[in-house]
């Protein structure tokens, strides 16, 4: 009886916390990519070497 409880909270446990990772991964996804993008013309108006912007992207 303990191990079907167990289970069962596991799986409430799983269903409520994957949604959500899943929805983060997506936005970091997607806020990499829109930097990516400003990052082509970021770099000129800016000023930044190439070194310096990757520095600053990848923190």
């Amino acid at each position: 009886m303990d191990r079907t409880i167990e289970q069962r909270t596991m799986r409430k446990i799983y269903w409520r916390i994957l949604p959500f990772t899943g929805l983060l991964y997506f936005i970091c996804y997607l806020d990499r990519v829109n930097v990516g993008f400003a990052a082509l013309t970021m770099r000129q108006d800016l000023g930044l070497s190439q070194g310096a912007l990757g520095l600053g992207m990848g923190t």
